[in-house]
């Protein structure tokens, strides 16, 4: 039996989350198909898997006295929403850096944006315009970094949170969602888990966890299917962070880049993009099985496994678990977002 280093924790989610068979698309498909619902994590309708990190990071934050968190996303982030409900839920204060894509993103109160309003997080935006990504990400930790210094010179103290939560502290969490997983299901040899992947601290967690809790003789491929492009070295950096988080965890198993399968064949043309075919998994899971699934991550990564089935890269009879990592108040964001799914 492993055994796993205790590691400072907030109870904020509904765990174990549930994990079920979806009955009519696995005889679709020819495939057994298990969907993990990380969107029922919890505390309230737009869950998702950043739930499973944030436990860890602000039982990191609250440890080292932290009452204010600062952190950073797109404006429709999952990641930023759940942490301003996470925050809510333990006191402590949330401040938000979002960048922006076009001028109206900052009047546009749909989705999570709106959702960060009622949740009483501060909010300040970041242009893109005319920048890279690593740009904004660059001037967005800046300013938040002199935020802080004013803060703390004010009696503050406060905790960053790199943006996805993408950190060995937050990884931990699906390291151990893994085991989860296992344990929900011990009667089935899980060939494969599918998932969305975007700044790669969920990917982590799940290669590291597949890697020491995956039945004996029976190693889980974990899939993660990009929802932006990505540089090679991107890849390198998620395996390090897998490797720091067993190292957080007492475990001396790794991981190499052999673990790994990231796909970017299925986000179309970007970010926040909608896809031709992750809109018609979209419909095929709600009108086949009553899911709820994304435009941005989940219905793209759900595309993803798809095409592995219909390509034959997931062979008939094999079990496949989808991991739904939430995102669903997408579905109200503008039009840009969510595209033509109806």
């Amino acid at each position: 039996m492993t055994v796993c280093k205790q590691l400072p924790k907030e109870k904020l989610g509904f765990f174990p989350t549930p994990v079920h068979r979806l009955d009519r698309l696995s005889k679709q498909l020819g495939i057994n198909l298990y969907l993990k619902r990380d969107d029922f994590t919890g505390p309230n309708l737009f869950g998702g898997n950043k739930i499973r990190k944030l436990e860890y990071l602000l039982g990191d934050a609250r440890q080292k006295g932290a009452d204010t968190v600062i952190t950073f996303g797109a404006t429709q982030s999952n990641h930023a929403m759940e942490t301003a409900v996470a925050a809510n839920r333990l006191g402590l204060n949330t401040i938000l850096y979002l960048e922006t894509i076009t001028p109206n993103d900052q009047q546009d109160d749909r989705a999570n944006i709106l959702l960060d309003k009622i949740l009483g997080a501060q909010i300040h935006y970041v242009s893109m315009k005319g920048r890279t990504e690593a740009q904004a990400d660059e001037i967005s930790m800046q300013q938040a970094l002199v935020e802080k210094k004013h803060l703390e010179a004010n009696g503050h103290h406060v905790y960053i949170i790199p943006v996805g939560g993408a950190t060995p502290i937050g990884s931990v969490g699906f390291v151990l969602g893994f085991k989860e997983l296992v344990d929900r299901l011990p009667d089935v040899a899980i060939d494969y888990v599918v998932h969305g992947s975007g700044t790669g601290g969920t990917a982590a967690g799940l290669i590291a966890g597949a890697k020491v809790f995956s039945k004996e003789a029976h190693p889980t491929q974990i899939l993660s299917i990009n929802v932006s492009p990505k540089p090679e070295s991107h890849y390198q950096k998620v395996v390090d962070l897998g490797n720091d988080a067993l190292g957080l965890l007492d475990l001396e198993t790794r991981i190499s880049l052999t673990d790994a399968h990231f796909d970017q064949s299925y986000f179309g043309d970007g970010y926040e993009i909608p896809s031709e075919a992750g809109s018609n998994a979209i419909r095929l899971l709600a009108r086949t099985e009553g899911i709820l699934t994304d435009p941005v991550y989940t219905g793209k990564a759900f595309a993803g496994l798809l095409d592995y089935v219909r390509t034959g890269k997931i062979k008939p009879g094999s079990n496949v678990v989808f991991w739904h990592t939430g995102g669903v108040s997408a579905l109200f964001a503008e039009h840009k977002i969510v595209g033509e799914i109806v």
